[in-house]
């Protein structure tokens, strides 16, 4: 669903409502099952189970018998914290060996957010699936501290002190004649205050007409391959951008033993950060995310560098961790940013996110128990690193996805800085049969998006 379809499925829903199911004329009460009036009509429900106020869809009864018979028909709907929000109850009158669609409605509008309806016929389930109602006016509120700003300007200016000293490497095998393909090898802030550069890689490509081309950032997800497995080198092909894959610190080409001949890289790398989300939890300054934010920054300074680069025209996309980079990346880059893709992205509204699934929230309680930290605490420091907090500094364009079925990066976690964004150029999709991972025409629609700023 966009943000230019929405006004249309408020009106197709309301038309629906008055077509088929008249006005119910009935009141929540305060307990007990809500029985909504028989519908026996199918509606047509909309691709990306995104509806305005109510949900209208369909529930397969069949009858097995030869006569004709009363068929019980309830539907479970609870919110994405898995708390019952509606039951409702209708018995539903069909002919014997029938099957038939029975359409279902809520009695009142549903409040914004994401919801899990479970449909029993005479007591068995005949279908689940999930669905949102007015997503983009779920409200997840800022939580940033009166030093937020005062917090990442002081890592900036750390970052501007470090000596970059990027070493390029080209990688032949990879390059063609339109662009070249190099590893680039350079040096961003330490793990804290203190201490030495942290050197970082990432695979570039160049185009090689001398002419300044759009940039593209890309970012990674969690680097969960294990360390045997090859990193990706892109080819230089015949693209009109310039591109830059960055391996941010401790994870791929920063994780891998020589042995893996990930082109380019001639020595070992490891991680020393063990679990990346977990490393140094607590500590503000020395907090993996803040590192691994200012090699975003450290990446973009690099490409602003480049004579091919033109810098008026920058993109970002990645997914999970990658999409949680793109909007650190666009909240603190030192160049604007004219479009972002964060797709499944990670790090997102933190109360909300550990109340919806066990991880990282397990992991974050966890470590601050050992810290000796209070809930409250844990939360203040989180909301450094917290995307809705750093989407309040971001004014580029935006395209955001979303998978319904998503129990890693849910969908009210990615809506929630998509919606402090301030850009009218925004637009999401859902997918209500997606879990966490991407949209299979993911490359060609953000291809087709980033073409209308160019």
């Amino acid at each position: 669903m966009t943000i230019s379809n929405k006004k249309y499925y408020s009106f197709l829903l309301a038309l629906v409502t008055v077509m088929l199911f008249g006005a119910c004329g009935c009141e929540r009460p305060t307990d007990g099952p809500i029985v909504p009036p028989q519908k026996d009509t199918t509606v047509v429900e909309p691709e990306d189970m995104i509806w305005s106020g109510k949900p209208y869809f369909n529930v397969p009864v069949e009858n097995t018998d030869t006569v004709e018979m009363q068929l019980p028909v309830k539907v479970r709907i609870t919110t994405d914290t898995k708390q019952l929000a509606y039951e409702l109850i209708d018995t539903v009158t069909i002919a014997g060996s029938t099957k038939k669609d029975v359409a279902m409605t809520t009695p009142e509008n549903m409040n914004p957010g994401f919801y899990r309806a479970v449909c029993f016929v005479k007591g068995k389930n005949v279908r689940t699936f999930n669905f949102g109602i007015d997503p983009f006016d779920i409200v997840s509120a800022p939580d940033m501290q009166s030093d937020f700003t005062e917090y990442w300007q002081t890592a900036k200016d750390q970052l501007a002190a470090v000596d970059m000293n990027a070493v390029l490497t080209e990688i032949a095998e990879k390059s063609s004649s339109a662009r070249k393909v190099y590893l680039v090898e350079m040096y961003s802030v330490p793990d804290g205050l203190e201490g030495d550069p942290v050197k970082i890689r990432g695979y570039y490509c160049e185009p090689t007409d001398g002419e300044k081309h759009p940039v593209i950032m890309h970012f990674y997800g969690y680097d969960t391959q294990g360390t045997t497995a090859k990193c990706e080198c892109p080819a230089g092909g015949t693209s009109n951008y310039a591109e830059f894959y960055l391996s941010h610190r401790g994870q791929y080409l920063n994780n891998r033993p020589a042995s893996t001949k990930n082109p380019g890289v001639t020595e070992d790398t490891e991680n020393i950060y063990g679990d990346w989300f977990a490393y140094h939890f607590g500590d503000k300054d020395s907090y993996y995310y803040r590192g691994a934010f200012m090699d975003v920054v450290c990446a973009v300074d690099f490409m602003a560098g480049r004579e091919t680069s033109d810098m008026t025209h920058l993109f970002a996309e990645g997914s999970s961790q990658g999409g949680a980079l793109s909007y650190a990346c666009a909240a603190l880059s030192n160049y604007p940013f004219t479009a972002i893709a964060p797709n499944v992205a990670f790090l997102g509204d933190f109360p909300d996110y550990f109340r919806i699934v066990d991880w990282p929230g397990s992991t974050a309680k966890a470590e601050a128990k050992k810290a000796g930290m209070t809930e409250e605490e844990m939360y203040t420091f989180l909301s450094y690193f917290d995307t809705k907090n750093l989407a309040t500094r971001i004014h580029c364009a935006v395209l955001g996805t979303s998978g319904l079925k998503d129990q890693t990066c849910p969908p009210h976690t990615n809506i929630a800085p998509y919606n402090l964004i301030d850009n009218p150029d925004k637009e999401y999709h859902f997918y209500p049969n997606m879990t966490h991972d991407y949209p299979k025409n993911w490359w060609s629609m953000i291809g087709n998006f980033w073409k209308k700023f160019q």
